[in-house]
């Protein structure tokens, strides 16, 4: 295990600033990172000193490139369910977290960090910001992605890119409304501070509430998505196929 902290903090008036801190590994999700996430996010939504929370990738290549795949790899069909709660646990606390929640792409979201990315508040990047739904290719099938695309993507859009995996260009990202807004590379940390606190200084009362409306949308088929993906990953998993799907990957990436 890292002696560096997966996830690092840092306040800014009030605006508390999550990097994944990962950079090597693309900030690609292992438990250590999940646990962690989920801890900083509960410790944010009960601290009153802070009003909004921005996540980042460390370095400049990656956001998130989804899960781990040396762990994912080494995953027994028994390991699957406990492993996904990890996984899955970190999109629930992004939606019970009452105060924005701004997810920064300085590079690729794949994923479980493009699904991050999803169920944030806002999404802010830059022109080499890239999205991807690419489990299908990994040889796991697109069931939580595919939940949370329905809540920003037409229902074709959603099938297209579940089925191929295929990776999107900011400028196509912006299209489709899955980034908010886009600003030049060097800006974007304090674009998303800015952003941030613009929605932090909306009525407390007015925010909490709206969110909380878009949260019961979202969590009202969640747990069925999850079990969906469970019982779909444990099928997958008993073929052996993602396994060594991953592990050519990781041969090819040197990894």
């Amino acid at each position: 295990m890292s002696t560096q902290p997966a996830v690092i903090t840092q306040q800014r008036e009030g605006v508390l600033i999550l990097t994944l801190n990962r950079a090597a590994a693309l900030n690609a999700i292992s438990r250590e990172l999940a646990k962690a996430l989920v801890r900083e996010l509960e410790a944010a939504n009960a601290d009153p000193t802070v009003q909004a929370v921005v996540m980042i990738g460390s370095g400049e290549r990656a956001f998130c490139a989804g899960v781990d795949l040396k762990e994912a790899q080494a995953l027994s069909v028994d390991d699957v369910a406990p492993w996904f709660a990890l996984i899955s646990g970190c999109y629930r606390q992004i939606l019970l977290v009452d105060k924005p929640v701004v997810s920064a792409l300085n590079g690729v979201a794949a994923g479980g960090g493009y699904q991050i990315a999803l169920v944030s508040d806002w999404r802010i990047g830059h022109s080499r910001s890239r999205m991807t739904q690419p489990e299908i290719n990994a040889g796991l099938p697109s069931i939580m992605g595919a939940y949370l695309m329905r809540f920003h993507l037409p229902w074709s859009v959603n099938q297209e890119l579940s089925y191929t995996g295929r990776m999107m260009y900011s400028d196509e990202c912006r299209r489709l409304g899955l980034l908010n807004e886009m600003v030049e590379a060097p800006q974007l940390l304090d674009a998303a501070v800015v952003r941030a606190r613009a929605l932090a200084g909306k009525s407390t009362v007015a925010f909490r509430a709206t969110k909380a409306r878009f949260r019961e949308f979202a969590l009202s088929g969640f747990e069925d998505a999850c079990a969906a993906a469970i019982a779909g990953m444990e099928a997958a998993y008993a073929t052996g196929d993602p396994q060594a799907q991953m592990a050519r990957f990781l041969v090819k990436d040197g990894a």
